[in-house]
This record gives structure tokens, C-alpha cells and sequence, in this order.
């Protein structure tokens, strides 16, 4: 049998990227002879195996033949007789579909080196649109990879997907796998850009995909247009290293303002709370993890409260810090004035501009941690009104500071 290095570790290597997981194929096995030799079997739908030392992956060559909608829709065929041409015909992009020898020789029958050269995403052949994943994948790909361009005729073939419903085949926890690494690249606005431009983030993500021509105030938003903005605001908490509930948070933050009467434009007087429901209800849709789900709630709610806490009474700050949990959960708070230092940073000319709010609420936040509960206690007479008796504290400790 022979083994080749496969997919994304010989591409990121030919780019001179640093290689994380490496994948090998096999060709001219059977799954005996490799459990004879100490691989681990764990592939489920087709078989793939861990090494003995090393646990990185091998799989069978094989091909797949298209049965049904959406991407669980194939049946596989691993045979010792698939030939490493055949096992690369089936994969994404050409330049996924480069092999290496272990004596370092490339053989690459689908010219994906060309295509690296010439930082190009195109499709190895017409099964591309057998699996939807690979729109999820190609938007990936364009947010790491910000000097690529997908081919006009695979966008074409992505939009013909879209059209046929393949989208719609996609379960939730495939979309947000795919969603969630895209957040995390360097550039997700070209992930989401992607998605529009071959109509998949309507099907997916409607909600996002409403806000593009939706316009705001000028002289608060130079770039106008709430999808731009949030676009934004994305790449800027991507671009600080934020975390992914910070970078959700920064997409689903102004869902609401999709909603607001064109009448009524450019002003969206209560989007905050109709921005907590459409949140809500996305994140049921795509099974969303509640860390990231919790952090998009509360940054959709309190944002706007946030951004002028300066303006706002003592009373009301320890309200806020309350309703978001930030006496248990400080770690959080933080992670919550980031999402909103992104939002107010995420706009044209602001990119730099002072975000004192986030300064503000920490000192805030310290100072009614701070004050001796312990002796509100142990002072109180009435146990009953112990709990209004440290709030009354932590608001005096906050109206102490200056603004």
C-alpha cells in the first residue's frame, strides 16, 4: 500500500503557512490490513483510521456516489482498486486536492498549484454540488485566506446550489461548526460576503441578510448601512483577537434594526429588545452554545446602555451590572463591554476614537465589589433588608466616582 499527505497540509504548506493537522490517504489497503498493523478504526461512515503513535488520521482512498439531498446523501466505496486520482476528484477545491509522497514528490492531476499561485478557490469538478457543506466551506476559506478570490464559474455552480435547496439540507450543528471557525478567522466579513454573494446567508441566516440596505444615521454611522456596519464590527473584534462569544455577539447585536418600518428609517428607536428576540430565536434555529448565545442576549439588550453609561444614575449602573450577571460574573462583563467597544469602534472613522465607557463600568463594577458586605451584615437589624442595604451601598460606591 502507499500513503500520501492529503488536503489542507500540503496547501498550507506550499503557502509556507504553518501546518496544524496532517491527513494521509492510502491507497491499495483493505481496513484489515491496517487494524493488523495497530491503526485505531473510527471512521463511522467510512473508513478512517488513527496511527499507532502518532493518532493523526488515515483513511481509505475512495469515492462517493450521490444518493439523496443534503451533504449525509452518498454512499462511499473504499476499495484497495480506487486509484489516488480517483480519491481526489472527489475533494473541494484544487487546491485541496494536492497529494505528497512520503519522498516529498507532489502529484497534483487537478493543477491545484496553479490555482495556489494564482490564489484562486475553484471547484475539482461538477460533485462539488453534491455537498452543500462546501459553500460553508468556501466562505470559510475566504475569510482565512484574504488575498483569494473564489472562481466565477464555482460562485456560479455555489448560486445553482443555493437554487436547487441543497442549502436547505444542512442540519444546525454542521452550519455552526462551520459558522463559528469562519467567526474566528482573520476576516469573517469575507465569510458572510460569500455567503451573500451566492444567496446562501438568506437561507442560513436571514436575519443577518436583512440588515444589508438597511440604512442608520449618518452623523452616528458614516458607512449607513446597518449590514456594512456589522460588518464592521465583526472584522474589528476578530481583528482585537476577541473571543467567539464576543464575535457573535458583534454579528447578532442590531438583528433588530432589520425589522424597524422603512417609514421610520433611518431611526430604530427600541431595537434592542426586538434584537433580543430575533438572537433568541437564531440561536434555537442553529443550536447555538449557550456561552455564545448568553453573551449575544445581553449584548443585544444592553449595548446602547453601555455606550452611554456615562449619562446614566448610579442606580442604573448597578442595575446593569445586575441584569448581567457582573457581580458573579466579572470575567463575562468584560467580554461584554468588548463586544460593545467593537460595535462602537466598528464604523467609519471610529476605528480609533476612545471608547471611554469600558474604563467607566470596570471602575464602577470595582467599586461596588468592593464595598464591606460583610459588615452590612453583620450591622443590620432587619435580615430582610440586608439585600437592599448592600445594593444601597454599591450605588454609593458607584456615585462616588467621577465621570
Amino acid at each position: 500500500m502507499d500513503v500520501f499527505a492529503v488536503g489542507g497540509a500540503v496547501r498550507d504548506g506550499l503557502l509556507g503557512l504553518p501546518v496544524k493537522d496532517r491527513d494521509y490517504v492510502v491507497v491499495g489497503a483493505t481496513p484489515e490490513q491496517m487494524v493488523a498493523q495497530g491503526f485505531l478504526p473510527v471512521g463511522k461512515d467510512f473508513p478512517v483510521f488513527l496511527h499507532p503513535q502518532s493518532r493523526e488520521e488515515y483513511a481509505l482512498a475512495r469515492t462517493e456516489r450521490k444518493t439523496a439531498p443534503g451533504y449525509k446523501g452518498f454512499v462511499i466505496h473504499a476499495d484497495p482498486d480506487v486509484t489516488l486520482e480517483q480519491d481526489l476528484a472527489r475533494r473541494d477545491f484544487t487546491v485541496n486536492a494536492i497529494a505528497q509522497s512520503v519522498t516529498g514528490e507532489l502529484i497534483d492531476p487537478y493543477h491545484g498549484q496553479a490555482d495556489l499561485a494564482a490564489r484562486v478557490f475553484r471547484h475539482v469538478s461538477a460533485a462539488f454540488a453534491e455537498d452543500p457543506v462546501r459553500i460553508l466551506r468556501a466562505a470559510r476559506f475566504m475569510a482565512r485566506f484574504s488575498d483569494f478570490s473564489i472562481a466565477p464559474d464555482t460562485l456560479q455552480l455555489m448560486q445553482q446550489m443555493v437554487a436547487a435547496g441543497e442549502v436547505d439540507h444542512l442540519v444546525p450543528e454542521r452550519v455552526w461548526q462551520e459558522l463559528a471557525k469562519g467567526l474566528m478567522e482573520k476576516h469573517p466579513s469575507r465569510m458572510f460576503a460569500t455567503l451573500r454573494d451566492c444567496g446562501a446567508l438568506a437561507r442560513i441566516m436571514p436575519e443577518v441578510d436583512q440588515l444589508f440596505g438597511v440604512p442608520q444615521p449618518a452623523q452616528h454611522h458614516p458607512e449607513i448601512d446597518t449590514g456594512v456596519h456589522v460588518m464592521m464590527v465583526v472584522d474589528y473584534a476578530a481583528n482585537q483577537d476577541y473571543s467567539l462569544p464576543v464575535r457573535f455577539a458583534a454579528l447578532t447585536h442590531d438583528l433588530g434594526k432589520a425589522t424597524t418600518p422603512p417609514e421610520l428609517w433611518p431611526r430604530h428607536h427600541g431595537h434592542e429588545a426586538r434584537s433580543v428576540e430575533l438572537t433568541k430565536k437564531l440561536c434555537v434555529r442553529l443550536r447555538v452554545p449557550n456561552e455564545c448565545r448568553d453573551m449575544a442576549v445581553i449584548a443585544a439588550r444592553y449595548h446602547g446602555d453601555i455606550h452611554r453609561a456615562q449619562q446614566l444614575r448610579p442606580d442604573t449602573i448597578v442595575k446593569l451590572f445586575e441584569a448581567t450577571d457582573a457581580f458573579r460574573r466579572p470575567q463575562r462583563f468584560t467580554e461584554l463591554l468588548q463586544a460593545c467597544e467593537s460595535d462602537a469602534r466598528g464604523r467609519t472613522g471610529y476605528e480609533n476614537v476612545a471608547y471611554p465607557s469600558a474604563p467607566y463600568l470596570q471602575a464602577a463594577l470595582l467599586a461596588a465589589q468592593q464595598i464591606d458586605t460583610a459588615a452590612i451584615v453583620a450591622a443590620s437589624t432587619e435580615p430582610d433588608k440586608i439585600g437592599l442595604n448592600i445594593r444601597a451601598a454599591r450605588i454609593q460606591a458607584v456615585s462616588q466616582l467621577s465621570v
